[in-house]
This record gives structure tokens, sequence and C-alpha cells, in this order.
């Protein structure tokens, strides 16, 4: 009996022992999963650059659309904030157009730190040559005293664009971590501004067209430009492309 006891004993140690191991490993493989984010495999990878692609098709076309109807109704009313607000779809475009340039010297060379650095700086410039334009013509349309005339147009478009960039700018941003991408984060960051920009413009023209306080335009302007400046510093300032496929 005494041999049955402490061959007992002996299996419930072993199968202690076994099972204080199991749970050290798993307490470490616990740890260590805890301790280091799981990165992207390469097929993960290259679908996210094949969406980034498409996402950014997609805003350079609607972009595009959008600067002529918004830069047409703006002269045709003399609205500085929609003026203002074409050009930003001008900014978008060229934000779009530094993002494809990054995305291509992906697929080409496959490392980008250099190229995605750059595509930063460009998004930055273009941030800040929006909100000095707009800023300008801002001010001199509140000292001239120059009332713009109400525009339909761009209301209904200020107000499509309010509905529809909020899921363009999440879908963008969604897909920066698997690119490891600051100029992704700053592109999705700028197309985040418009849907803010569509917001503040909407309000600017509906005042104006409906109470008549032709000083909304302007002043909604000069809250557009300050945003990008804002945003142009910030992205010029972005930490160091530490984050990239070759860092």
């Amino acid at each position: 009996m005494s041999r049955v006891l402490h061959d007992h004993d002996h299996d419930d140690h072993g199968h202690d022992h076994g099972h204080d191991h199991h749970d050290h490993d798993h307490g470490h493989d616990h740890g260590h999963d805890h301790g280091q984010e799981a990165q992207p495999t390469l097929p993960e990878r290259a679908a996210a650059v094949r969406r980034a692609v498409h996402l950014n098709r997609i805003s350079i076309g609607y972009n595009v659309v959008e600067a002529g109807v918004a830069l047409a109704a703006g002269l045709a009313a003399g609205s500085i904030s929609l003026l203002g607000f074409g050009l930003d779809s001008v900014v978008e475009v060229s934000a779009s157009v530094a993002l494809a340039w990054r995305l291509a010297a992906e697929r080409r060379d496959g490392c980008t730190q250099g190229s995605d650095r750059r595509a930063v700086k460009l998004i930055a410039l273009s941030f800040l040559a929006l909100a000095a334009y707009v800023g300008y013509g801002a001010v001199a349309a509140l000292v001239t005293h120059e009332p713009p005339e109400a525009s339909p147009v761009g209301i209904v478009l200020t107000a499509l664009s309010l509905v529809l960039m909020p899921f363009l700018a999440r879908a963008k941003r969604r897909l920066a971590p698997a690119l490891g991408s600051r100029a992704q984060e700053a592109e999705a960051a700028q197309t985040s501004i418009c849907a803010v920009l569509s917001g503040v413009v909407l309000v600017g023209l509906v005042l104006n067209a409906v109470a008549g306080w032709w000083w909304a335009d302007p002043v909604a302007a000069l809250g557009v430009a300050a945003l990008a400046a804002v945003e142009g510093v910030r992205t010029w300032r972005a930490d160091s492309l530490t984050d990239t496929c070759c860092a």
C-alpha cells in the first residue's frame, strides 16, 4: 500500500510539476504575447497596400470633382470660404498624389523611408499653403466688407462632403498600422480636416443664405485657415519614420 501511495504521490508530483511547467510556459507565452504586438504578414501588408491604392484613387477622383464644383460656385457667389473649400480639395489631391508616390515606391523598391519622409513634408506644406491662402482671403473680405451671394450649390456640396469624408478618413487611418506609414496617417488626417472644413463652410453658407450674415462666410474661412495651419505644423514636426518597413 505504501508503494501504491508512493507511486500515486510521485504521479501527482509529476503531474503537478508538468502542470506548473505548463503554467510557466503559458505565463511566459502570455507575457510574450502582450509584450510584443503581432506584425502584419507579407500577404496582409500587400493587401493593405492594394486597398490604400484603391482608397487613394477614390480620394483623387472625388476631390478633383469637388474642387471644380467648389471653385466655380465660390467664384460665382464671391464666397471666400467656398473658394477655400475648393482649394482644400486641390490640396487633398496633392496629398493623395504624394501618397501614391509613396505606395509606388514601396511596390518598386520595398524600402520607402526616404520617399515616405518626403511625402509627409509635401502634405505639411500643402496644409500651410491652404492656411495662407484662405487666411488672407478671409481677412481681405472682412476689411472690404464684401458680402457673398447665397450658394445653393455650395450648400449641397459641403453637406455631401460632410457625410462622405469621415468614412473615407476612417478607412485610410485603419490601414496606417499595416503600412507603417506616417504619410498614410497624415493623408487620413487631411481627409478628416476636409470633413471638419465641410461642416464649418456649410454653417457659414447657411447663415449667409438664411440669416443674411455676410460676415459668417469669412469668419468660417478664418476657422478653416487656423485649423489647416495647426495640422500643417503638426505634420511637419511628425516623428522620424521609425515605424516604416525599413526602419
